[in-house]
């Protein structure tokens, strides 16, 4: 990763245990979503630690879940701590980035069974499509009810990501901008004057798309074969930051929208982290989504009595045709690389 790192640089871990619960597929008769929480012992309990296993695909269809989409049943951690081994100080966005995390790891306040269905792929849930752009959260809301779908919570968006071995990234431990797009080095938008928008932001669709072209450094949907989770989910982390709906309470400007995943930049590209700078009515060229809908016949998720149901929408394509760049960049041929200094 061309990266050398000062093991030293390490945070603390909070006193408590873990223990992840497998879970299978088929549904019970009820279902108690809250695990008790167990009070910690005089001394520190030992700390689970996993190895990280290859990605396993579900076999679409024939199951609880549409064929286009995956089926992600496991037991979900609300508030885990990690210990990070690598972080860098990222001024210019005034960001914590991780570049690696230890392998032990714990969840305080206990663990909860979730179970939901997820599209494999960014939207429009194709393999070797360009995902969709420039949608705000309400376009991207009423496109999923078009496809009698909806928006994921974010804590659905998180389980998908980390997977069944609960990793901090879709692929490990370890950030790796060989295995999802990101870390490419940043096309300046134009604009025609200072204090003019954008040229992306045209009303003019050929002056728009030229310059939506110019600055598209993703890849097709599936393209980078190691960018998936455990629950076989692809492109999570990286390419474009995709729009949730927040399990938080409502923040000043996001409200309950969220994004998550991170772009093709420098960011932090992590399953956990959720963007809430920007409102509902955010369009930008490297933000789009995916949808989720409930598992049939499963137990119906409910992230936490602080979360604000989404409000509704009217179903609506607002992507009907695929996209189809001219000339596009792609990703840069170098990436930003990061050399860990002592402090």
């Amino acid at each position: 990763m061309n990266r050398t790192r000062n093991r030293n640089r390490t945070g603390a871990i909070v006193a408590g245990s873990l223990a992840w619960i497998g879970c299978g597929n088929d549904w019970p008769e009820t279902f108690d979503a809250t695990v008790p929480v167990v009070e910690p012992a005089a001394a520190p309990a030992p700390v689970a630690t996993f190895a990280v296993s290859a990605a396993v695909v579900p076999e679409a269809g024939g199951g609880p879940c549409p064929d286009d989409m995956v089926l992600v049943d496991t037991n979900f951690c609300p508030d885990i701590e990690r210990r990070c081994l690598d972080v860098e100080h990222e001024h210019i966005n005034h960001l914590e980035i991780c570049h690696a995390f230890a392998h032990e790891q714990r969840c305080r306040g206990g663990l909860r069974r979730i179970a939901f269905c997820i599209d494999r792929y960014e939207y429009p849930n194709r393999p070797g499509a360009h995902p969709v752009w420039m949608l705000d959260w309400y376009e991207s809301q009423a496109t999923c009810e078009a496809k009698g779908k909806r928006l994921c919570w974010s804590s659905e968006w998180t389980a998908a990501c980390e997977g069944p071995e609960h990793t901090p990234f879709p692929y490990g431990f370890e950030r790796d901008h060989r295995v999802c797009n990101m870390d490419n080095f940043y096309i300046e938008p134009m604009r025609p004057g200072p204090q003019s928008q954008f040229f992306f932001y045209s009303k003019e669709k050929e002056v728009a798309f030229k310059e939506l072209s110019r600055l598209d450094q993703s890849v097709p949907s599936g393209s980078m074969e190691n960018c998936v989770s455990g629950f076989g989910v692809r492109d999570l982390t990286g390419n474009l930051d995709e729009w949730v709906v927040s399990d938080e309470p409502p923040r000043e400007k996001s409200r309950w929208a969220g994004l998550k995943g991170g772009a093709w930049g420098h960011v932090r590209s992590q399953c956990r982290p959720m963007t809430y700078s920007h409102e509902p009515e955010f369009r930008y060229y490297f933000v789009g989504f995916r949808c989720c809908r409930d598992a049939e016949d499963g137990p119906r998720w409910s992230p936490s009595q602080a979360a604000v149901p989404a409000p509704a929408v009217e179903p609506n394509d607002f992507a009907p045709d695929p996209i189809v760049p001219v000339d596009p960049p792609g990703p840069s041929k170098t990436k930003f690389t990061w050399v860990a200094t002592q402090e």
